[in-house]
């Protein structure tokens, strides 16, 4: 989860440069269409067929509005305040809504709970903050087309390279089809916003259908967000404020920016009635 506005997710970067390793050879910032004949040859080197290859980048083109957008953000993160911030997103309609939310799936939150041990409130918390509960914003950009475009720009080629690899590997396994590989302007996916990176590694089946699918099953979105907050390292029953291990280390994962991780936190009180 990159940024995608102010304070947008920067979920498990760290980890997500992992995947995106030096052994990636395609070679950015020359003739698109040579860099995306070796990003294919890369993907089917990972494991991707030359058949969904061919479908998924036959085609396609730089997005200049991508590399625009892209451009203005890495400005921005510190444009407003905690309180500023917070003060347009964790408002009285917003809660309300949770709310009910957490009340319709408290079985499903419950269960979630007792596997992953993250409070109920702190994953309705970010499913509201990401994409107002999965009926916001989640993108309209061709992921594919998004992540091409970015990793053939060379500023940060090794990280979208390995990115666009997952994207095709999330395809390839049958979690999304292609049409609905859709997203934000650095190519997250679905209603908690995951890279594709962090898709294909904390990505989880939670309502058992043999598919991971991060835009249409709130079981797998509100399990694959508490399992990535798990694996990195969240401390079950501790508290997780301003200054703790679960905010300092395992929120850190899902978003780098402080005003965001204490904007998770006051929404989590919120809906919890604090």
């Amino acid at each position: 989860m990159l940024f995608r506005s102010l304070f947008r997710p920067f979920a498990a970067l760290s980890l997500v440069v992992g995947l995106a390793s030096p052994a990636l050879a395609a070679k950015c910032g020359g003739d698109f269409n040579t860099f995306v004949g070796a990003m294919g040859r890369e993907a089917q080197a990972a494991g991707v067929s030359s058949a969904m290859v061919s479908q998924a980048l036959s085609g396609v083109s730089i997005d200049q509005t991508v590399l625009a957008f892209d451009r203005r953000q890495r400005g921005m993160f510190h444009a407003k305040s905690f309180e500023e911030y917070a003060s347009t997103r964790v408002i009285p309609a917003r809660i309300k809504r949770a709310q009910g939310l957490m009340q319709k799936h408290a079985q499903l939150l419950s269960r979630i709970e007792r596997q992953f041990g993250v409070p109920a409130s702190v994953v309705m918390a970010i499913w509201t903050l990401e994409t107002d509960n999965g009926g916001g914003d989640m993108g309209k950009l061709p992921v594919v087309r998004t992540l091409a475009t970015l990793a053939w720009d060379c500023r940060r080629t090794e990280l979208f390279q390995g990115e666009l690899i997952a994207a095709l590997q999330i395809v390839q396994r049958g979690d999304l089809p292609l049409r609905d590989m859709v997203g934000a302007f650095a190519g997250e996916i679905g209603q908690t916003q995951f890279l594709p990176s962090s898709y294909v590694k904390y990505g989880v089946d939670f309502d058992g259908n043999g598919h991971v699918d991060l835009r249409h099953s709130v079981p797998d979105v509100l399990a694959s967000t508490a399992n990535l907050l798990h694996t990195a390292g969240w401390q079950t029953g501790a508290p997780y404020g301003e200054g703790t291990q679960n905010f300092n280390i395992a929120m850190r994962e899902w978003n780098r920016s402080e005003i965001y991780r204490k904007t998770i936190v006051l929404m989590s009180q919120r809906i919890a009635g604090q």
